[in-house]
């Protein structure tokens, strides 16, 4: 209703009060915190079909609380923690850092993910954020934690989000290391995986002049409906495994893993494809997938999605593919759309009738 009376403040306003209110009333009603009533008032404002504009409307406040917060939170702490018990802040930290990082990482490859998204996830869970500091607090206010366990809780929060930038930056040296070491690839790669493979029903006169698609996001999903709605051959290579075996479950031939990786492509037969289509990404991951398909197909054509002008006209001057860029794509429908009905118009101009 606020909305439809477009007014911006009030809508902000609306917003701000709803949060406010479910997250106090959550804490009187239900007996919980107000931090996690604040939870429960972001997934019911997650909720609301004006999810997206109240996000952009309240972003200054949020920018605002945010910095608030950690202000408080640096208030709290106190540095006299790292001269009296460094050994103590240092195991902290080594919990922190390293074994909720190798924790993380072993959980992913026990699920047979990838050796970079290990990577990657642990590199992003090698710190403690926000709630950590609300659950300190709430500890000291219960008398179940001391002024010294929320200090080395808050050292260590704090110096991990600092290290964080660092360890991110190590994610691809590390990797390239790990590939260096063919054995050790293997032994942690997902051997055996049967969503790294095409399943044993696919036919082999299914994969030749296929059209494969690497990702299978907004873009990637409508071309797969699309083709296949033609009776065109299609084969996704997407990363995501829970949409890998969504695919599957339809019929849809479909392999897991990252396209950069030769392997992927060799499983999804791009040496007998007809067609390349590559969904928006780094541009960098572009030109590698490019260039292994070519290597395994030099006839294979190549179709690319750009997610910027500035992008687009770079993939043009390297000239590896069809460069497709969705703004440029939208004004061209339209044009032709208004040029479709200009003609029609002009050719069967309106009839008028005399009372």
């Amino acid at each position: 209703v606020v909305a439809r009376l477009g007014s911006r403040e009030l809508f902000t306003l609306t917003v701000v009060a709803a949060a406010v209110s479910i997250a106090f009333g959550a804490y009187k009603v239900f007996g919980v915190s107000m931090a996690l009533g604040a939870f429960f008032a972001g997934m019911v404002v997650k909720e609301s079909d004006f999810s997206h504009r109240a996000e952009e409307e309240t972003l200054p406040l949020r920018e605002i609380f945010s910095i608030l917060f950690f202000v408080s939170v640096g208030m709290l702490f106190d540095p006299r923690i790292l001269m009296d018990q460094p050994l103590h802040v240092l195991a902290v930290l080594g919990i922190i850092m390293i074994g909720k990082t190798i924790a993380a990482m072993a959980l992913v490859l026990f699920f047979r993910y990838p050796i970079n998204t290990a990577l990657t996830v642990g590199a992003s869970l090698a710190q403690i954020g926000e709630f950590s500091f609300i659950l300190a607090a709430l500890g000291v206010s219960l008398n179940l934690l001391s002024l010294d366990g929320q200090n080395l809780i808050l050292a260590g929060a704090l110096i991990s989000i600092t290290l964080n930038s660092f360890i991110f930056s190590a994610v691809e040296p590390v990797q390239k290391w790990i590939r260096e070491r063919s054995s050790l690839a293997r032994l942690l790669e997902r051997s055996g995986d049967p969503l790294a493979m095409l399943p044993d029903e696919v036919s082999q006169d299914y994969l030749r002049d296929q059209v494969v698609i690497v990702g299978h996001g907004e873009v990637g999903r409508r071309i797969t409906i699309s083709l296949m709605e033609q009776d065109i051959k299609v084969v996704i290579a997407e990363e995501n495994r829970e949409i890998v075996e969504n695919l599957r479950k339809k019929g849809i031939a479909a392999v897991s893993g990252v396209a950069t990786e030769p392997g992927v492509l060799i499983q999804a037969h791009i040496q007998h494809a007809r067609l390349l289509v590559i969904s928006p990404m780094d541009i960098i991951d572009i030109h590698k997938i490019v260039d292994i398909a070519k290597t395994l197909n030099p006839a294979i054509q190549i179709l690319l999605c750009a997610e910027s002008k500035e992008e687009a006209e770079v993939i043009r001057r390297d000239n590896i593919g069809e460069v497709y860029y969705a703004k440029e794509e939208m004004a061209r429908n339209m044009s032709n759309h208004i040029l479709n009905q200009i003609e029609i118009a002009h050719n069967h101009p309106p009839t008028h009738y005399s009372g």
